[in-house]
């Protein structure tokens, strides 16, 4: 077992935290230099995680799902939180439980569960159902840009023909093409082409897309799906006009997309196209918020140039006028920089209101303007590549990637939530991570913030196997209320509800405990707790936010004094005698971490990893 354990360090639960024994107060636990977090991954595939095929049991005051920690009382039919101690009664299908006929959740091994769950109701009770309702199909609507050389346009199209003969069968797909207007195209009507123009130079809000697509005069239900698409569900107001089947739509876009030519919109000498990114995915935003709100939906939009052209415009026209660079940024020397971000934060704000993702695949040998789409990429947890070429490998591999399925997969999952538990005196200061903050307040939130914090529930619009956040915690106790004292234990439960590539929607809960130590007595306990690979990627994540967030912050002396005065407080030596130094073996690797970390390019020129999203040169990328 301690061999698989260190092969698999994370097991089921996906979780590990820099310490994994904690302080009863908020005086020590400032005290241990490095904070109180866990590193989670919230959808991480393991094959002993258990599949339920009904929904949970939430505690009646906390609502805590119950899980392996909960007291059960088999007699009386009662089972007791454990975070908040509240006595719940089991409801009448659970009757036949007892000590040998546990259900799933209450194994002890498993401290992970997950809970099928049909999406139009949200649970789902094999007493009453004879089958489970149809689930909705995942949603790709494909943004291209048209604004480029013949050669580049047609390794494009190519991308895109290989990615729809990848989809499911059933998979809704969409399509807009801009350059010095947004196009969408009608794809339900096959035998003409039809496309609907939108001006590239001015805003388009949601309620004049759907006037001009022909959606206004019906609202869409949130559960309204194309004919075809899933039996069960009716068209919705139109939306199969726009969005169809890839099995029903692959030979009208094929035809579509060889018939699609470079903006035929004449570019005067000395200027650059006319290109209209941030109207496109307006657009596209709009479309999909209408028709299919709350659903598995990815905007991918293919960008192979900067924003020249109404709201998102980066740079103007004129050639003469040079792309702004991160010392522009930095002395506040980009004209265009604030309204751009401003227009794609009201983009991010909207479509995660929808629980959609925007990811952007950018080819050009100049920039395209990511920093400032960057937090609708962020907020959505999107995927960003970077490449000098569509013809590329980079783009080429990784947009493949997006949709094959098997093991090189990515495991894409949608619309996902994540909610927090925690047992009394511990407090959330926020996450850091491709999350959004629903602002739903509690007991359990902290008044200081890192990152997505003021909440206990986070949106998470797109996830996979790989995706990981780092959680931040505090104490809210003093040394006359310590935890502790009755319960040496502490208990915290994370909540992911999310839609998969089947459109099936599942409920993920993890529910870990760990011990509280008097640190006041004795560090002892405390040093075997902790976890040193663990402690050096949250302080580089803290690192990496705080060059972001907090201007003139220095990184390399922080992390400096951060290191001092952990081996102030955990090293051992004689004053004024350097060569005594020692440090516990359960910190030997943690300084060498924070050598690595401090001489890395990016915390050397702080510059560079402020807006390290854009200005990386052609031939990096990110997956």
């Amino acid at each position: 077992m301690a061999e698989m354990a260190n092969m698999d360090p994370e097991g089921m639960d996906g979780v590990r935290m820099t310490w994994n024994v904690w302080p009863r107060t908020k005086v020590e636990a400032s005290k241990c230099v490095v904070p109180l977090a866990a590193s989670i991954s919230p959808i991480r595939r393991h094959s002993d995680i258990p599949s339920l095929p009904y929904a949970p049991l939430r505690c009646r005051t906390c609502v805590s799902v119950l899980n392996a920690f909960s007291r059960v009382d088999f007699a009386a039919k009662i089972w007791i939180c454990p975070f908040c101690f509240q006595r719940n009664p089991f409801p009448p299908q659970y009757h036949m439980i007892s000590d040998t006929n546990l259900p799933g959740e209450l194994y002890p091994q498993y401290t992970t569960v997950e809970y099928a769950l049909p999406p139009s109701t949200g649970q789902f009770d094999p007493r009453t159902a004879a089958a489970p309702p149809q689930t909705p199909p995942p949603v790709f609507v494909f943004v291209l840009d048209t604004c480029m050389i013949e050669e580049e346009l047609g390794f494009a199209k190519s991308a895109l023909k290989q990615a729809i003969g990848l989809l499911p069968e059933n998979a809704l797909v969409g399509f807009v093409s801009f350059g010095t207007q947004a196009h969408v195209h009608e794809l339900g009507f096959s035998e003409m082409s039809k496309v609907f123009v939108f001006k590239g130079n001015k805003e388009v809000s949601k309620d004049q897309v759907l006037d001009q697509l022909g959606l206004s005069s019906r609202r869409a239900p949130t559960s309204g799906f194309p004919k075809g698409a899933q039996n069960g569900f009716q068209s919705a107001a139109g939306v199969n006009r726009f969005l169809l089947p890839a099995s029903d739509c692959e030979y009208t876009l094929d035809l579509l997309l060889d018939e699609l030519q470079t903006d035929q919109w004449p570019v005067q000498p000395g200027h650059r196209p006319q290109r209209c990114t941030g109207v496109a995915l307006s657009v596209a935003a709009g479309l999909l918020g209408a028709c299919l709100p709350g659903t598995g939906v990815r905007i991918v939009a293919l960008v192979g140039g900067p924003c020249t052209e109404g709201p998102g415009t980066i740079i103007s026209k004129d050639l003469s006028d040079p792309v702004r660079s991160h010392k522009d940024l930095d002395k506040d020397a980009a004209p265009y920089y604030k309204k751009a971000v401003k227009f794609y934060d009201s983009i991010a704000k909207q479509l995660v209101a929808q629980g959609h993702v925007l990811d952007l695949f950018a080819s050009a040998l100049d920039q395209v303007g990511v920093a400032e789409m960057k937090v609708a990429v962020e907020s959505t947890g999107g995927l960003v590549v970077l490449s000098e070429s569509f013809g590329h490998s980079v783009f080429k591999d990784s947009f493949k990637r997006v949709f094959e399925d098997g093991e090189q997969s990515l495991g894409l999952c949608f619309n996902g939530t994540l909610e927090i538990n925690c047992s009394k005196d511990i407090k959330i200061q926020g996450v850091i991570g491709p999350c959004s903050s629903l602002e739903k307040k509690g007991a359990s939130v902290a008044d200081t913030v890192i990152g997505e914090g003021n909440t206990n529930a986070w949106k998470l619009c797109g996830l996979d196997k790989s995706t990981c956040l780092t959680v931040f915690f505090d104490l809210s106790s003093t040394g006359s209320n310590a935890p502790g004292t009755v319960n040496p234990q502490f208990y915290l439960q994370f909540v992911t509800s999310y839609q998969n590539p089947e459109g099936q929607t599942l409920l993920r809960v993890t529910t870990i405990t760990r011990q509280w130590v008097d640190t006041a007595l004795s560090t002892e306990e405390l040093v075997q707790g902790f976890d040193q690979e663990t402690a050096a990627v949250v302080m580089a994540r803290l690192a990496s936010f705080k060059m972001e967030t907090e201007e003139g912050f220095d990184a390399t002396r922080w992390l400096d004094r951060t290191l001092i005065r952990l081996c102030s407080k955990f090293g051992d030596y004689r004053k004024d005698d350097p060569t005594s130094f020692t440090l516990n073996p359960y910190f030997s690797l943690f300084p060498q971490f924070m050598f690595n970390l401090r001489r890395s390019q990016f915390v050397q020129d702080l510059s560079q990893l402020c807006s390290m999203w854009l200005l990386l040169q052609p031939t990096e990328f990110f997956y």
